[in-house]
């Protein structure tokens, strides 16, 4: 339905204002989390928020600055210069560039500096006027959905839909920071049953630890993360709901650990490695005689048990069915093996090999039998499978 490969594990590094209207702690936000990127092998891109902060405040306001949003974004000012030296250093550290635009002309600074995906914030998830002219970029969008209604998000997605654009739904809970009980890790669930053949991720804000979530996350099926992020530098404080260089490297290696421990795709059955078939083969019952029986006898459930060890030929549980016909007679106690009857499964030769390469040697250490069974009656049924160049299997 989408080329959703743009969103497919990526990590968002969300830098917000904590540059500080500060070029080089910008830059240096951007080359210590570049080394954490590089050194952990995984995709990420640093975000920035745009403002055109000049018309964004009402200018009757700006001197407000015991309001704290008005405040910040006055004192995190930077100009389209700053912003585009920010966006070269992402893209040479090897990262994707992208932005947060809250306001129009900040859609445009995200295309003229090149933003690979522009980010729709969760107060903006239903301002239809920056939505409409984000949508005229056609680029991929990310959307946070913190305190939206479900009237918000299903008309949202249905405008990106309708134009074919890319769009990526992220479970956000909009406290800054989170306590773990206010997480709602199962909207990841909802989000994925709601609005199948988009990507779900999970913008996080706790600030407790940094690998529970992400295995949680994961699991349920969230394929793009973001986190605030910070340096603790220059004696100012990092945020709570910020994470340090540390934190993500933490971060990170969750996802690594989580992937290994999830395996494959989820979509269609997994195939066991040989190391654990051998290990189940070795729990498997095998077929013995309850009496003695002789050739063409036409077996039963009352002539035979299951028991264990399984022998290397021997017939198990699995193979097991009423009416097979002996070709050999058999002495009570004694194992059922695949050349003692006369059965589809002894025609096989790919079965038969797969029978005689699993369980044990019908031989205990020292060749010293430690059964009913005689050793001539062993020997003899080697001797034949021998006979019938299966002794690589023996």
């Amino acid at each position: 339905m989408y080329n959703n490969a743009i969103f497919e594990d990526l990590f968002v590094l969300e830098v917000a204002n904590n540059h500080w209207g500060d070029i080089n702690r910008g830059l240096k936000i951007i080359n210590d989390y570049a080394k954490i990127v590089r050194f952990n092998n995984v995709r990420a891109s640093i975000k920035l928020q745009f403002r055109d902060v000049d018309n964004f405040i009402h200018k009757d306001y700006l001197h407000r600055t015991d309001v704290r949003y008005i405040k910040k974004t006055l004192a995190t000012k930077m100009t389209d210069e700053d912003y585009a030296i920010l966006f070269e250093a992402i893209k040479k550290n090897g990262m994707m560039a992208m932005a947060t635009p809250f306001d129009e002309k900040s859609v445009d600074l995200c295309v003229s500096l090149g933003a690979e995906i522009i980010k729709i914030a969760s107060s903006d998830l239903n301002d239809w006027v920056l939505i409409e002219k984000i949508a005229r970029t056609k680029k991929p969008v990310i959307v946070s959905t913190g305190g939206s209604s479900l009237k918000d998000m299903d008309d949202l997605v249905k405008f990106f839909d309708n134009r074919k654009i890319p769009l990526a739904i992220n479970h956000c809970v909009s406290l800054y920071p989170s306590e773990d009980h206010e997480l709602e890790l199962n909207q990841i669930d909802f989000i994925k049953n709601r609005y199948p053949g988009h990507v779900v991720g999970f913008s996080s804000h706790e600030y407790h630890d940094w690998t529970s979530s992400m295995l949680i996350a994961y699991a349920k099926g969230a394929r793009t993360f973001e986190r605030h992020v910070d340096i603790d530098k220059d004696g100012i404080p990092v945020s709570p709901y910020c994470s340090t260089p540390e934190q993500i490297d933490v971060w990170f290696k969750a996802y690594h650990k989580v992937r290994e421990m999830s395996g494959g795709v989820g979509i269609t059955k997994r195939i066991p490695p040989l190391r654990e078939i051998q290990y189940l083969d070795q729990l498997v019952r095998g077929v013995y005689a309850k009496k003695d029986l002789n050739e063409g006898h036409t077996l039963s459930n009352d002539d035979i048990y299951l028991a264990i060890p399984l022998l290397k030929g021997q017939l198990s549980c699995r193979e097991l069915m009423e009416g097979e016909i002996l070709i050999k007679s058999i002495k009570a106690h004694a194992p059922i093996f695949i050349d003692m009857i006369d059965s589809p499964y002894a025609y096989s030769e790919s079965l038969k090999k797969h029978i005689y390469s699993r369980g044990i040697d019908p031989f205990p250490p020292q060749n010293e039998l430690k059964s009913d069974m005689k050793n001539s009656e062993v020997k003899s049924i080697i001797k034949n499978r021998k006979s019938k160049k299966l002794s690589a299997v023996v």
